[in-house]
């Protein structure tokens, strides 16, 4: 019989991802605790019914803050989410994105948590996929100091956990959007373009704009994570649509969202950007349920009129 799930550590809950994931937990009744040490996060994404903890998992008392709180699960999004970043200042990226996820991991297996559900990077792990999309067993060939982090991540998690009974997801995003977001990350450009375009302000694409991704709604990746949860799955699963979108097509379908036919500006490419980035889905539709989502018009439509409420005077 699988432990039920009473008290859940969001790491990075006043994120962008996070904060919709602690929403989620709260609404199935469980007891939610946010650690962030707020350097990217949001006081207002705070959800009220959740005990925020003010704190670095680089350096907070981790086993001390699992065993006061009773948790039993970990969703980890506690994290350096920017590629150029990473690139710019690895070190920091690996402190963080490596022995912060070892801390946590460490403080577990003291606390004797039962679940860990790691947020890593589908995208950022495959490099440009081999065939047309990449699955689980997909040779991991980062080109970012970001991607080798967070494929680190995964591997200390699951030999830190081996023969223990803490159970380890890894769950691969592809390029997460959606209400909330900011300019960080991947996926970010929907959030730059959206405020730029509802302020009527001019867009801006690197190259020729047929650089490709995998956009998958910010709702779909919570559905995942609840799933994930609930069934107490160990293993490396990833979180996408399985659709491959470039940019010149994203653009226009933001651009349609915002409701404007303004056209973006061409700017020089970015140095050693991956071509493209598309994953294969079958095992999140068999192991989690995940058979319809939130297709990519639908979803900008929803976030675009986040995005107009949310610049609205009040």
């Amino acid at each position: 019989m699988m432990p039920e799930i009473r008290s859940v550590l969001v790491t990075g809950g006043a994120g962008f991802i996070g904060s919709h994931l602690a929403d989620a937990f709260l609404a199935e009744g469980k007891r939610v605790v946010i650690l962030d040490d707020l350097s990217t996060g949001l006081r207002s994404r705070l959800p009220g019914g959740a005990r925020f903890v003010e704190g670095d998992i680089r350096r907070f008392d981790l086993e001390g803050l699992l065993r006061i709180e009773k948790i039993d699960t970990i969703v980890h999004h506690a994290a350096q989410i920017d590629v150029r970043k990473s690139v710019e200042d690895p070190v920091f990226d690996a402190e963080v994105n490596v022995l912060g996820t070892i801390r946590l991991t460490q403080g577990a297996l003291a606390a004797g948590v039962t679940q860990i559900v790691f947020a890593s990077s589908g995208g950022a792990i495959y490099g440009d996929p081999e065939g047309f999309a990449a699955d689980e067993s997909h040779p991991t060939n980062p080109v970012s100091p970001y991607g080798v982090a967070k494929l680190a991540g995964e591997k200390y998690l699951f030999g830190l956990a081996h023969g223990s009974p803490l159970i380890v997801t890894a769950l691969r995003y592809a390029n997460v959007y959606g209400p909330r977001q900011d300019g960080r990350g991947e996926a970010g450009v929907v959030g730059i373009w959206m405020k730029k375009l509802l302020a009527g302000e001019e867009c801006l694409i690197n190259g020729e704009g047929e650089q490709s991704r995998d956009f998958v709604f910010v709702g779909d990746i919570v559905r995942a994570n609840l799933a994930a949860a609930a069934r107490r799955l160990a293993g490396v699963i990833n979180i996408g649509t399985g659709v491959e979108t470039s940019v010149n097509r994203l653009y226009d379908l933001v651009a349609a969202a915002c409701g404007t036919p303004r056209p973006a500006r061409r700017g020089p490419a970015k140095p050693g950007e991956q071509t493209r980035s598309v994953l294969d889905v079958t095992k999140s539709r068999t192991a989690l349920g995940l058979t319809t989502l939130v297709e990519l018009p639908e979803g900008l439509s929803r976030t675009a009129a986040w995005f107009r409420r949310a610049s609205s005077p009040a």
